[in-house]
């Protein structure tokens, strides 16, 4: 097959579908780029976009560590993040910063 003309994700899609499991993005990317038969420059040039497009595609996830699954292995628990409860941490750590802020240091008995 020629992988020239072929989208990056979709080879990437490709390489994950006949992998045992998850890969590390490098491992990922070193194949596409090879399969695309890149040039240094072109690896270059194209590595933050391979990545972004990796980000998108609904077809793939992270699974930490930089490492990259099909979405289909996984369950929605493991891998849905609620942004609900990040907007709640945020703002938890927004109101202790601000308690803080009212409080005086006491350095009685230290040198400066």
């Amino acid at each position: 097959m020629d992988y020239r003309q072929e989208s990056m994700v979709n080879i990437a899609f490709e390489i994950l579908t006949k992998s045992a499991g998850a890969m590390s993005f490098y491992d990922i990317w070193k194949e596409v780029a090879e399969k695309k038969e890149f040039d240094e420059e072109q690896k270059d040039d194209n590595e933050s976009l391979f990545y972004t497009n990796m980000i998108l595609d609904g077809r793939m996830i992270t699974v930490g560590e930089n490492k990259w699954d099909l979405r289909t292995r996984h369950r929605f628990e493991e891998v849905h993040i609620d942004m609900n409860d990040i907007y709640n941490e945020d703002e938890s750590e927004e109101s202790a910063e601000e308690e803080d802020e009212g409080l005086v240091e006491d350095n009685y008995g230290e040198e400066e």
